[in-house]
């Protein structure tokens, strides 16, 4: 695992995930005001959608730039998952035990902490974008869960 990256899971442990759901303090995002509109709004198609064209448009940048490295992709995501998923799952326990969140949840905070970790894995090929933007709201304590309007133009929408 690169150093960026290690260094980018130590700043997702360090933070306070969630500690500041519905509080309007963002200037450049939606702020929702209930987990069931976070909910709603992280499983409408258009949001995984978004999420995985991001992904697949950072796929394709890597291919083009190294092709060779692209081929380990699966196996960096692999790598990368023994990390991210018992962080993930440490961060989501209380939360989800107290507000009863569904699986939808987990599985897009786990789909957006991989995606932050890939970008930091190969930033050196391709700057990382989309999911370093998601992992700004996680640490400032919101969750990145939808956009509206035309993407890039538009805004995120965070609870």
């Amino acid at each position: 695992m690169h150093p960026r990256t290690v260094l980018t899971l130590e700043k997702l442990e360090q933070a306070e995930w969630f500690s500041k759901v519905g509080v309007d303090d963002a200037e450049r995002a939606i702020v929702l005001s209930s987990w069931t509109e976070a909910i709603d709004s992280c499983s409408s198609v258009e949001w995984e959608n978004l999420c995985l064209e991001a992904k697949n448009q950072y796929c394709e940048r890597i291919h083009e730039r190294a092709p060779a490295e692209f081929q380990r992709w699966n196996n960096v995501a692999a790598m990368l998952k023994k990390a991210t998923i018992p962080l993930v799952q440490k961060k989501l326990e209380a939360v989800v035990n107290k507000y009863s969140l569904p699986k939808v949840f987990e599985d897009t905070v786990q789909w957006d902490i991989l995606g932050v970790c890939l970008e930091a894995e190969y930033a050196d090929i391709y700057p990382p974008s989309f999911y370093a933007s998601q992992a700004y709201w996680y640490v400032k304590g919101h969750f990145p869960c939808g956009w509206k309007g035309d993407f890039p133009a538009g805004t995120l929408v965070v609870y």
